[in-house]
């Protein structure tokens, strides 16, 4: 998170805030409803345009509650949050990064809504268990989505190689990297800068090897790989320095074969690259014996400040949870429903790039989730770094992120 500017802007900032909810009357009854507040820092042009969407809906199929939004920085959310809790100035919901959630329930923000009426097995696992923490559900994942594979037709056409799929190994796609590493055209790139943002991109290599973000010493392999590749030439050096945006820039401009990327960039190629001929698919396999290799998820989760009445929160959450509800607003988001069954929607599922995405969704999972998980992440990104720098040896960066993760408390 971007530091806060100063004390004094945060104080005037929570105190706009305190006053929006206090003229608001959350929870208070106002024209016959009860006014539901949500926070979120959407602040994209058709992000603003499905919250109003989203809660017009909302308000026009409920005669008890009225909700309404505030938007908050990004860069000042999680401060927002904090000082929310010590004031008790805090709306009903409110909607965050997934791999924030549990540090916030531990924190108290959040309220255990188990039993709710939610069919809780309808959604997929990785995004449903980024919403919850010690077997118990704090709310419900919003917006999901991952990395896949991205790359270039035309220049796999040139070389006269087939293009990846869900049966490429480990080894294929280092071989595909090679013949493609010519004529300044790196074979492969991602974003491993040294924040949560290279965390994002690096830990699903780890994964597919047989570690996790607490086992390091099990996905060495990955360590080895990729220092590897970079060795060769064929996984770029400057991925350390990269992130996600730097990289689709560079693969855009055709310096680069394949890129590790998420949908999010989709409308990018739609307004800046028009004639880019790309194709999706599932991230590579660890070997011939694997099944399909991980993926970290991203997205947001919505989840209901604790307060001795819940009802309102729950009501909106069950709005939500509705397959043609989520459905839509997620169109008008650009993201993936975390819903297995409203994310088999046409919309997505004749798209051959949406599909794409939406088969490596099924193997994707949470950050952490850990109330830790920054500790964790910068422990693991450092790893990364010192091996993609050739600080140190794959044994080496193991070991001693292993021992930096162990001491995560």
């Amino acid at each position: 998170m971007k530091r806060l500017v100063c004390a004094l802007l945060a104080a005037c900032t929570l105190f706009a805030f305190s006053a929006c909810s206090k003229s608001s009357g959350t929870n208070q009854k106002q024209e016959g409803k009860k006014k539901l507040v949500i926070w979120d820092y959407f602040e994209t042009d058709s992000q603003k345009v499905m919250m109003t969407k989203l809660l017009e809906g909302f308000n026009a199929s409920h005669q008890d509650y009225e909700a309404t939004h505030v938007y908050v920085p990004f860069s000042d959310y999680q401060k927002q949050l904090t000082l929310g809790i010590a004031s008790g100035e805090l709306p009903d919901l409110v909607i965050m990064d997934g791999c924030s959630m549990a540090a916030f329930v531990k924190l108290g923000l959040l309220a255990d809504i188990s039993n709710a009426d939610i069919a809780w097995n309808e959604y997929l696992t990785g995004p449903m268990e980024s919403s919850m923490l010690d077997g118990k559900h704090y709310g419900l994942p919003f917006a999901t989505n991952c990395t896949a594979l991205i790359y270039n037709k035309d220049i796999f056409d040139a070389a006269g190689i087939p293009y990846p799929d869900e049966n490429t190994t480990w080894a294929d796609f280092r071989e595909i990297a090679r013949k493609l590493t010519k004529n300044g055209i790196s074979g492969f790139g991602n974003a491993a800068t040294n924040s949560d943002e290279g965390t994002f991109q690096c830990l699903q290599w780890l994964y597919t090897a047989g570690g996790s973000y607490k086992d390091i010493k099990g996905g060495v392999e990955a360590f080895r790989f990729m220092q590897d590749m970079i060795k060769e030439g064929i996984w770029t050096n400057e991925a350390v320095n990269w992130t996600q945006s730097d990289v689709n820039y560079n693969f855009m401009g055709g310096s680069l074969a394949m890129e590790q990327n998420g949908p999010w960039q989709i409308p990018v190629f739609a307004a800046s690259a028009p004639d880019l001929n790309y194709g999706v698919t599932v991230l590579p396999k660890y070997d011939e014996k694997s099944g399909q290799a991980t993926s970290i998820l991203g997205g947001e989760n919505i989840g209901i400040v604790k307060k001795a009445d819940l009802t309102g929160g729950i009501a909106f959450l069950k709005y939500y949870d509705q397959n043609e509800v989520m459905i839509e607003t997620m169109k008008m988001y650009g993201s993936f429903p975390p819903k297995a069954e409203a994310a088999k929607n046409s919309y997505w599922t004749d798209d051959p790039v949406q599909a794409a995405f939406i088969k490596q969704l099924q193997t994707s999972i949470p950050r952490g989730p850990s109330p830790s998980w920054p500790s964790y992440s910068a422990a693991i990104q450092t790893g990364f770094q010192e091996v993609m720098t050739m600080k140190k040896t794959p044994e080496q960066a193991a070991e001693d992120t292993q021992k930096a993760v162990n001491a995560v408390k």
